[in-house]
């Protein structure tokens, strides 16, 4: 297992080029409770990128647009100033679906985003799907907002309307993710320890609640093929569940301190978790071995005193979209870009009151959060992957890693197949 002792000093590490930002309008209270961006978001089409701008509200923008404005006006922006302003179409003819602007205001302070886009062919696991009330179609996509009050909002990106208001929960939730394969599966965590499959196709009803977690559920993420779901807490929990038959698969254990956030890799073969403990681990979910630890304060705390270094607490993480780069933000005012198979990182970005990030959608930019409800950006890393990294890759595409241990061949295939420690 590697770990990253900070043996090179990070001034002389490469400094990630800032793209751009989006300052949250300064108010007289902004300092109080409820000004934090807690999430950040990118559609998976790359159309939209949404973010929770403090004080109940969520702006969504076109991504495209967003960049472009970037380049003519410069790096900084005013979230709500005439710079930043998008052309408004008409909602009828050929322009329905196109991107536009759009302020939403939840009615709460919201902690959670996430987009999700309907699949046909997917059918929904509710038999009378006749009666339904909605017929999401290919070109739908949905933002679905968490709230403090425990309520799960549910709006059409393109038009900015409020499609459902899901009511269970009873504590804040905290994060929300849709199964990618299109399905509309949301899963939502919460405070109130459990985690609660939704079926947007059923008209948001509530299919499964999953217990387990003993404290507070921060941040959950579905494996590529939507076949798994990864949930973290407080209390070093790391579960993973069996979403065919809403089974727990296995808890993993390492962490010495609540783990806050969790990401899978594109092939679904790694598992990245972050922890108050100042580190990231690098999981084999299918064994579950930790591979790489990426430290972010040395010498590393040890567990007794692993929720002392506070100044270091890695509060997110995100893997990019080619598997070969994980992002992570902490306390330390850093951004840190590491490659999966090196030990220390590749590059650095400072960032004040950082709270998540997010990669776009072609992995190209870094969005990251702050405790203000601004946004920056950086451009990550541009390196060419190794042989092995692509062949890792393209196999994962048509076998999970299990299968790919099995293969009939040389144990040196193998090996050079496989994310070894």
């Amino acid at each position: 297992m590697a770990s990253f002792p900070p043996r090179v000093n990070e001034k002389e590490i490469v400094r990630s080029r800032t793209i751009g930002e989006l300052l949250a309008p300064a108010a007289p209270f902004d300092k109080k409770c409820g000004s934090e961006n807690w999430t950040v978001a990118f559609a998976p089409d790359g159309s939209y990128f949404a973010w929770s701008q403090g004080y109940r509200i969520v702006k969504l923008v076109p991504w495209s647009q967003c960049l472009k404005n970037f380049l003519l006006h410069g790096s900084k922006n005013v979230a709500n100033s005439s710079c930043l302003k998008l052309t408004r179409q008409d909602s009828n003819g050929g322009q329905k679906n196109k991107p536009r602007e759009h302020i939403i205001d939840c009615g709460d302070i919201v902690w959670s985003l996430a987009f999700g886009s309907s699949v046909p062919e997917k059918q929904s696991r509710c038999v009378n799907i006749e009666w339904h009330r909605f017929r999401f179609g290919q070109d739908q996509l949905l933002l679905a907002t968490g709230l403090n009050n425990g309520r799960i909002k549910i709006w059409d990106a393109y038009t900015g309307k409020l499609l459902l208001n899901l009511v269970d929960h009873i504590e804040v939730v905290r994060d929300l993710t849709f199964a990618p394969d299109g399905s509309l599966i949301l899963v939502s965590a919460s405070r109130d320890k459990t985690l609660r499959v939704w079926d947007l196709k059923d008209d948001g009803n509530m299919m499964k609640v999953l217990r387990g977690h003993q404290n507070w559920v921060y941040s959950c993420a579905f494996s590529p093929d939507s076949s798994m779901l990864c949930s973290v807490g407080a209390s070093k929990a790391v579960f993973l569940w069996n979403m065919d038959k809403y089974t727990m698969i296995r808890k993993l254990e390492g962490h010495h301190h609540d783990v806050v956030a969790c990401d899978f890799s594109p092939d679904g073969a790694l598992l990245a978790t972050a922890s108050y403990d100042t580190r990231v681990y690098i999981w084999d979910p299918h064994n579950g071995d930790i591979l790489m630890e990426f430290g972010h304060l040395f010498p590393p705390p040890t567990p007794i005193f692993a929720g002392g270094a506070n100044d270091r607490w890695v509060r997110s993480v995100s893997f990019s979209h080619d598997g070969l780069y994980v992002a992570s933000l902490a306390d330390d005012k850093m951004v840190r870009f590491w490659r999966i198979d090196e030990d220390c990182p590749v590059q650095i970005a400072p960032v004040n009151n950082g709270l998540c990030c997010a990669f776009s959608a072609d992995g190209s930019v870094l969005a990251a959060g702050t405790q203000d409800g601004s946004v920056y950006f950086w451009a990550t890393p541009r390196q060419v992957p190794s042989l092995q990294h692509l062949c890792r890759m393209a196999i994962r595409r048509m076998m999970p890693t299990q299968e790919v241990q099995k293969l009939p061949v040389p144990s040196k295939v193998v090996e050079f197949l496989s994310y070894c420690d």
